[in-house]
Order: structure tokens, then sequence, then C-alpha cells
């Protein structure tokens, strides 16, 4: 497996999106967006255009127990989307809490909280792409 990943860490209000290579095996932080459920798909599709993923990966916040949430069907929705969209391959990654250690690392990087809570969807994405990442080897 080789190409870029373009990962998202869905949320009903943003998602945070994080480049990945599959070559290195290594994930980046990249941006924060409105959902583009609610504010349109321009900034998403701004993104792909500028780094033409060949592997999509999208984060599933699942229940404690692995089960379905409201979230996780509106995540799949969004997979869906992006696929239908695009073309590109979609993968589903159990993400739950991705969030929790994307504000860790950023606090262990000294980051204000002001800051951690700017960044941490991107590095929730970053997090989901370094998960997906591992389990394809």
């Amino acid at each position: 497996m080789s190409g870029l990943v373009l990962g998202f860490d869905y949320g009903h209000k943003r998602i945070g999106v994080a480049t990945g290579q599959a070559l290195t095996g290594t994930a980046t932080p990249l941006a924060t967006l409105p959902n583009p459920q609610a504010a349109g798909w321009a900034d998403v599709d701004a993104l792909l255009a500028q780094w033409r993923p060949t592997q999509l990966v999208v984060g599933l916040p699942l229940a404690a127990d692995g089960t379905d949430t409201p979230v996780s069907l509106a995540a799949r929705q969004f997979a869906a989307a992006l696929g239908e969209r695009t073309g590109t391959p979609v993968a589903l990654v159990d993400e739950r809490l991705s969030s929790h250690e994307a504000e860790a690392r950023l606090l262990a990087d000294g980051r204000r909280h002001e800051a951690v809570r700017r960044e941490r969807d991107a590095m929730a994405a970053a997090i989901i792409v370094e998960t997906w990442l591992v389990e394809q080897h």
C-alpha cells in the first residue's frame, strides 16, 4: 500500500482533518473544518483537490460497548457521501477515546487549553489515521 491518506474526525459541528503517509506510517493534523453537511462541501472539496488522497479514513464514534450511536450513524453517512463524491476508497476506524488521547498529546506538548480546543479535532483525525495505518501492517 502506498499513497496519501486523508483522515476525518467527524463531529456534528466540526470535522478534524489529518494527512497520513502510508509509506512512512505517519500522520499529521491538518485542519478543523465546519461540518460539510451543515456548511456545504466547499472546504472538504478544496482539501480533496489539493491533497488528492488515495485513501480516505473516517473515525467511527462507537459507544463503549461497540454499538452504534446517533453520531456514529451520521459518521457512516458522511463516509458514504465522501466515497460517492470522490470515488476514493473510504475506511471506517473505531475512534473511541481519540479525542481524549488528542487532548492528552496536546497538553503534553505544552499547549494551553485554548489551543487544545482549537487543535483537538485535527489531532484526533491524526490519531484515527495512525490507527488505520497500524491496522494495515
